[in-house]
C-alpha cells in the first residue's frame, strides 16, 4: 500500500467525505468511541466504505507515527496541479485573485499549517515550486486538518517564471522579507493579490524577490528577528482578509 494514498487525522479524513473523494478503506482505533467518530462511521456506511477496527499499534505501523488520532483512510486524495492547471484555474476565477505562494517550504508541518491558514482566510490556491519543497504528504494533510482536501494546490517547475506570468495577469505580488523597509500594514492588499513567502530560515530566493512588485516586513516589538513561515503566513493572510472584507 502506497503511503501517498493514506490520509490520517480526524479532520483530514472527514474532509475526504465532505469533498466526496473516493475512499477505499477506513481503519479505526478499536479503543476510540466518541460522537465525531460515530458521525464519520455513519458517512462511511452510507458510501459502503470498508471499515476495520484495529489496534493503535496497527495504525502506528500504517502511518509511521502516532499522530493519526485513531483514524486512517486509504483514499484518492487531492493531487497537486501543474503550470497548465494553474493557468486554467486563474483564468476561470470570477473574483479578484487571492493566492499564497510559498518559495521552498520543506517542513510538512509548516506547509500543513500554511494550507490551514490559507483556507481559513479564503485563499483560492496555494502555489509552491516542485523542487526543494515538500509535497502533499500524509503528514502535510494531517497538519492541514482537512484544508489540503479543500484548497487547490499547484507545484510549478519554475517559480520565477510563474510569478512573472501572474504579474502578466494583473495580479500584484507582495513578498515578505525581514529586511524590507515598508511595513506590511501600509500596503493596499485589496485587489488581485499573491502573497509570496520564503522558506524556513533562508527566506525568499533572489529571483523570487526580484519578481515581487512590493517587499514588506511584519513589524515586531520583541527581540526575535523573524517568525516561523506558517505564523508569518497567517499574519499576512489575515491582514489581507481584514482589508478585503470578511465574507463567507
Amino acid at each position: 500500500m502506497g503511503g501517498e494514498n493514506l490520509v490520517y487525522g480526524l479532520h483530514a479524513v472527514m474532509a475526504l467525505f465532505e469533498r466526496q473523494r473516493p475512499v477505499q478503506q477506513l481503519w479505526i482505533q478499536d479503543s476510540r468511541h466518541d460522537a465525531r467518530l460515530e458521525s464519520l462511521l455513519a458517512q462511511a456506511a452510507q458510501r459502503d466504505v470498508s471499515v476495520q477496527r484495529v489496534s493503535r499499534e496497527k495504525l502506528d505501523e500504517l502511518t509511521g507515527n502516532g499522530r493519526h488520532q485513531g483514524v486512517v483512510a486509504q483514499a484518492d486524495a487531492a493531487r497537486a496541479g501543474d503550470e497548465d492547471d494553474l493557468k486554467a484555474f486563474v483564468g476561470a476565477l470570477r473574483s479578484p485573485a487571492f493566492l499564497l505562494v510559498l518559495d521552498g517550504v520543506q517542513d510538512p508541518h509548516n506547509l500543513g499549517a500554511c494550507l490551514r491558514s490559507a483556507n481559513a482566510a479564503g485563499v483560492q490556491a496555494v502555489i509552491t515550486p516542485r523542487d526543494r519543497a515538500v509535497e502533499l504528504t500524509p503528514g502535510v494533510r494531517k497538519a492541514a486538518a482537512g484544508a489540503a482536501e479543500m484548497t487547490p494546490f499547484f507545484q510549478v517547475t519554475n517559480l520565477a517564471r510563474t510569478l512573472r506570468w501572474l504579474k502578466q495577469q494583473n495580479i500584484w505580488l507582495v513578498g515578505l522579507a525581514a529586511e524590507a523597509d515598508q511595513p506590511l500594514y501600509q500596503l493596499d492588499l485589496k485587489g488581485p493579490l499573491a502573497l509570496v513567502l520564503g522558506a524556513e530560515g533562508s527566506g525568499l530566493r533572489r529571483l523570487s524577490k526580484a519578481e515581487c512588485d512590493f517587499l514588506a516586513h511584519i513589524p515586531m516589538a520583541g527581540g526575535v528577528e523573524s517568525l516561523n513561515v506558517s505564523v508569518a503566513a497567517g499574519v499576512a493572510l489575515f491582514e489581507a482578509l481584514r482589508q478585503r472584507g470578511i465574507s463567507k
